[in-house]
């Protein structure tokens, strides 16, 4: 299973809804421990891509067209889909920080 595979189950157990304290706080400190990975793709992604587009850059005159050429690229492609991976764990972060500060909220009034 791949680190997107596992990002994806997540986002899919979150949209279900219904996510009690104790499986929000495991979701949260997964999805905290996937950042890291998700970072170091980001990482090579960028590294790959600066790659094509310097090659981009060297064989046309305009940097315009050439950027254009590099953005059609698989490495492109893969840095795209790198940072919006990122944003979505961040995301998802965010929204389990907030169910579980809710809940926190409501068990305090209850009592």
């Amino acid at each position: 299973m791949t680190i997107r595979d596992k990002i994806a189950e997540i986002q899919q157990e979150l949209l279900q809804g219904d996510i009690l304290p104790q499986r929000g706080r495991e979701l949260l400190v997964t999805l905290t421990a996937l950042l890291g990975n998700v970072n170091a793709e980001i990482r090579e992604a960028d590294a790959e891509y600066s790659i094509v587009l310097l090659a981009a850059l060297d064989s046309t005159e305009a940097a315009n067209k050439a950027k254009i050429r590099a953005e059609i690229t698989p490495e492109f492609a893969r840095k795209r889909e790198a940072r919006d991976t990122h944003q979505l764990v961040v995301e998802m972060s965010r929204s389990l920080k907030y169910l579980l500060r809710s809940v926190e909220a409501e068990m305090q009034l209850t009592r």
